[in-house]
């Protein structure tokens, strides 16, 4: 694959959700709504997890970590999204295209071992309790969320590394809000079905693996809590299930849209849309009204917001 750059193409033509004036109207106002609730919902879980003690364990260090990942995976298109939903044509340039490519993989492939990571977290602290300190100690969750960013890194150069030569000489419209590999791959101006191939091995199959292998950790954690007591095993099921449902929500349309790259289904669009921008949504709505810990921690923080801010009006 040594191709030259040959490029003539300096920006792509965004197609976006829909052509219908009434549509983008209503889907700016929407994703308005869903991006800011996103940022606060996750911000507000980073916030909660840094000042309460209470949190101050494994599980919630790895879940603020998980949900820094998410804002900014809602962050990498939706705010373009947004600012050209009038605009026509919705133009990005070659630079700003790929930009989006890398963060997009760079936070894909660190969340993917960031979910590892939890479900690693939750394995120890059903099945081997009494070492759980031992084994989950403070170097062990550094030394996972600065594995997650290094394999994010590896993976979005190995992506990146020969996109970015590709030549662009015919057309440049991407039929999507943002620019994902699958889709600008297509409109290079050379055969590229072995970097699809590639992309299938590196992302598709890789996420494929990854979440076989979850839903073996899962199982595994739940035929345990099965043998514990009521009390104990009902909130590690009510965690255990939290997680597996993001795990679901986030690997579902990944391994989708990347297992079959050659194919352009019309659900492509709608489950882009889902694992960057709805899926970082739901994942602090989910460990929130599933996780008492985090509510009351919540509420706390609020509280003491609250009386601090009527404070500083007090005359």
């Amino acid at each position: 694959m040594a191709w030259n750059n040959q490029s003539i193409i300096t920006e792509f033509i965004l197609r976006g959700l829909s052509s219908s004036r009434e549509l983008q109207i209503v889907y700016f106002l929407f994703f308005s709504v869903v991006y800011a609730a996103t940022v606060l919902g996750n911000l507000l879980i980073v916030l909660t997890v840094v000042s309460e003690p209470r949190l101050h364990s494994p599980m919630y260090f790895l879940l603020g970590n998980l949900s820094f990942i998410d804002m900014s995976l809602a962050s990498f298109a939706t705010p373009k999204m947004i600012a050209v939903f009038f605009r026509e044509p919705k133009v990005i340039s070659f630079e700003g295209c790929i930009t989006q490519i890398f963060f997009l993989h760079l936070l894909g492939g660190a969340e993917i071992v960031l979910l590892i990571a939890m479900s690693f977290d939750r394995y120890v602290a059903i099945c081997k309790p009494l070492r759980y300190l031992t084994i989950m100690n403070r170097r062990m969750c550094l030394g996972l969320v600065t594995l997650s960013w290094i394999v994010g890194i590896f993976h979005t150069m190995s992506q990146l590394a020969f996109t970015v030569n590709l030549p662009f000489c015919g057309p440049n419209e991407v039929d999507s809000f943002f620019c994902d590999l699958p889709l600008v791959i297509k409109l290079a101006c050379v055969d590229t079905y072995i970097l699809g191939v590639f992309m299938i091995s590196t992302s598709g199959m890789i996420a494929l693996v990854c979440f076989i292998l979850l839903v073996i950790s899962y199982s595994v954690i739940l035929i345990t809590v099965r043998q514990r007591s009521s009390g104990g095993s009902s909130k590690a099921l009510s965690t255990c299930s939290a997680h597996f449902t993001v795990v679901t929500l986030f690997f579902g349309p990944c391994i989708f849209i990347y297992v079959w790259p050659f194919t352009n289904f019309p659900i492509d669009k709608v489950l882009s849309v889902f694992y960057t921008i709805f899926t970082p949504l739901l994942n602090p709505v989910i460990y929130t009204l599933r996780n008492k810990d985090v509510k009351d921690s919540m509420r706390k923080l609020s509280s003491r917001v609250f009386k601090s801010s009527q404070t500083d009006h007090t005359p």
